[in-house]
């Protein structure tokens, strides 16, 4: 019933929700109030990692940031051409023999959870894609220091692979969606697969992930109307929506104006519903969270551009061809691969990593000086 409901059109939609049918950025200057942000947000993670005797110096940055999650990449293809992520004309694709292979991954990761990473997050492209998928999260989720493996994917061909998916230790998802009108969906993905994308949702529910997050590119004159209609999805179902900033990657033709900041999204759904109240979040979140009472979901707000939450970041991302990236918005990259394959051991990986690390600045570019910096399409960095 959820999929039916979620597949009529936008006017016919909209009467359902009123009646509950679908219940089923600026950058930062060093200084002291600056350094005490940093302090404050790490010092809880670095009192937990040294208990555990995970604490790694490699890790950690000039700023005292604490990097204990790795997102990587498995690939630079994808099922779906979506406006936001890929250039209009494709991308270019790195030659099969420049990606990382299973093997290679596997060893890359091991470097970094033996630093002190407990938790990666599969990307693309879209990572369902890859045929060994199952066997990479088998690999992955049996290193000794990992707590959580995690997937973010368009939900286009996850059905099928959700129980080997969980089986082999994927313990939390992500799905994309960012409208709920299949014509639309059509539109922004250039390609078919409203309906799949929803099925997903629905069994990723039924095999046990509690909440499934649902990532919405919010932009205006496209989905903005539909803020209250996903923030309905979170009424009876355990789900998670995390409205998502549009964001500036190379051809995506970012406009400032199609911005729909925090502050607007967090108006329009507190007007709907003034139940609308701040959860605690971790130090190191990047989402803001709410609950909605009554709710058995939540809805938070990644807020990137207007607000951003750089002095807690503790990720690193991995790319399909090797390269490590510090900072998602950030042009610099480290090269892992070709050392990799000339042998070098894990303690030589380790050096390049944390000088790597050490150079990783206070706070991305301000949010016209990342529209202007060059960096590779989202497809090619996985979020």
């Amino acid at each position: 019933m959820f999929l039916m409901r979620l597949s009529v059109g936008p006017s016919i939609m909209r009467r359902h929700v009123l009646k509950n049918v679908w219940r089923s950025f600026v950058g930062i200057k060093r200084n002291p109030d600056i350094s005490s942000v940093y302090s404050t947000s790490s010092a809880n993670l670095r009192d937990s990692l040294l208990q555990e005797n995970t604490f790694s110096d490699v890790l950690v940055d000039s700023f005292g940031r604490m990097h204990t999650y790795l997102r990587i990449s498995l690939t630079e293809r994808c099922n779906l051409r979506c406006q936001y992520c890929m250039p209009a004309d494709g991308a270019d694709l790195s030659p099969r023999t420049h990606l990382l292979s299973q093997d290679e991954v596997i060893r890359l990761a091991n470097v970094f959870v033996s630093s002190g990473v407990s938790k990666i997050r599969l990307t693309g492209g879209e990572p369902t894609i890859r045929k060994d998928i199952e066997d990479i999260c088998v690999r992955l989720s049996s290193l000794k220091g990992l707590k959580n493996l995690a997937m973010t994917t368009n939900g286009i061909v996850l059905s099928r692979k959700l129980p080997n998916l969980k089986d082999a230790g994927l313990s939390s998802l992500n799905i994309s969606l960012d409208t709920l009108v299949p014509a639309k969906f059509e539109f922004m993905t250039r390609r078919k697969g409203h309906d799949s994308v929803i099925q997903s949702i629905n069994d990723a529910i039924e095999v046990g992930y509690n909440p499934v997050k649902v990532n919405c590119v919010v932009m205006r004159g496209f989905n903005d109307d539909e803020i209250c209609d996903f923030a309905e999805l979170t009424r009876e179902k355990p789900i998670n929506v995390r409205f998502i900033e549009f964001m500036p990657f190379d051809g995506n033709v970012w406009n400032v104006k199609k911005l729909v900041t925090y502050k607007e999204m967090l108006h329009i759904v507190k007007t709907r519903y003034p139940s609308l109240k701040r959860l605690q979040d971790q130090p190191t979140e990047t989402a803001k969270n709410f609950g909605i009472e009554g709710h058995e979901g939540t809805v938070s707000f990644i807020t990137s551009m207007t607000e951003h939450f750089c002095a807690g970041c503790n990720r690193l991302r991995l790319l399909a061809d090797g390269n490590f990236k510090v900072c998602l918005f950030g042009p610099s990259e480290v090269g892992l691969r070709d050392p990799l394959r000339r042998g070098a051991t894990d303690d030589e990986l380790k050096e390049i990593i944390s000088a790597a690390v050490k150079r990783k600045k206070a706070s991305h570019a301000g949010m016209f000086d990342i529209a202007k910096t060059p960096n590779r399409p989202m497809v090619h960095i996985g979020g």
